[in-house]
């Protein structure tokens, strides 16, 4: 696996970069590069990858510091990053807030701007892909930053009843304590047996690394897997994990997670950049946009 590029400070290009734990086959490069092109920007995207940094996530302060003193115009954070950077911000936006969730930092006027773009990325799939589906009942299987996101967003969407699970307790806790005063009107509850749960169900959201290709498998019992029960999916690398080959093949609806990964990354473009993506050209063009070289 080869080391990052270096932070080169570079005044007719804008930077930027991802922070996060074994990033080498992310997308994001490529999905921001190529929409960037498209808009007539030099534009740079670099991998920050916590893997080839032997103190791990502690080394985020200062990846953070370094990225802001190169001119970086912000960067990304993902996993294990979205709640460690927040004390680290000067300022948070609401939706990062209510979730205290960032998976962008936007460095500006010497500030640094924490925003959460992985619940609009997520919705705005939502109401392009399966716009009328039923959200009276959604199983949420994963509590961490990208199922604070997801249930964020299938509340805002209108759900009536999420029932949240996770492997851990306590942050399943901490998301109903979070969620649930800003959703007085919907039932954000923890979760009982899974497969009873998805039989009652009209949605099931995966929100675990379970499904990507260094994680292969399923998080859900696959007998619960049937229809009218629709399934979205978080994991994009994969695109078609084998929760949604599941799904699909026995006659689900069923939402991948390109749709998210692409409309979260336009809106952190548009963060960064202050341009507006196109889309409809960013959506188009991810089927055939690879991994980046490791």
């Amino acid at each position: 696996m080869s080391p990052p590029p270096p932070l080169i400070p570079d005044d007719t290009t804008i930077q930027v970069g991802l922070i996060g734990a074994g990033i080498q086959q992310s997308r994001s490069p490529r999905i921001h590069m190529d929409e960037a092109a498209s808009l007539g920007l030099n534009y740079r995207y670099l991998l920050l990858d916590l893997d080839l940094k032997h103190e791990g996530a502690a080394a985020l302060p200062q990846l953070l510091e370094q990225a802001e003193r190169a001119g970086f115009a912000g960067v990304n954070v993902t996993y294990p990053c979205k709640q460690l950077v927040v004390p680290l911000l000067d300022q948070v936006s609401e939706q990062a807030r209510r979730l205290n969730a960032v998976n962008t930092v936007v460095f500006k006027n010497g500030k640094r701007e924490g925003h959460n773009t992985d619940w609009w990325g997520f919705a705005e799939s939502f109401r392009r892909e399966l716009p009328d589906a039923s959200l009276a009942r959604v199983v949420l299987v994963g509590a961490g930053g990208a199922g604070a996101a997801v249930a964020y967003a299938a509340l805002q969407l209108g759900a009536k009843t999420v029932l949240i699970h996770d492997s851990d307790p306590a942050r399943v806790a901490a998301l109903l304590a979070r969620l649930g005063p800003l959703f007085p009107g919907s039932c954000v509850l923890k979760g009982g047996e899974l497969a009873a749960d998805l039989r009652t169900a009209d949605g099931l959201i995966h929100a675990t690394p379970v499904g990507m290709a260094k994680s292969p498998g399923l998080a859900v019992p696959a007998a619960s897997i049937q229809p009218p029960l629709w399934v979205a999916d978080v994991v994009y690398f994969p695109l078609e994990t084998q929760l949604l080959a599941l799904a699909r093949a026995r006659g689900c609806r069923v939402l991948q997670g390109g749709g998210m990964a692409v409309l979260q990354a336009a809106r952190a473009l548009a963060l960064f950049t202050g341009r507006t993506p196109d889309l409809q050209r960013m959506l188009a063009r991810f089927p055939h946009q690879g991994p980046v070289s490791s």
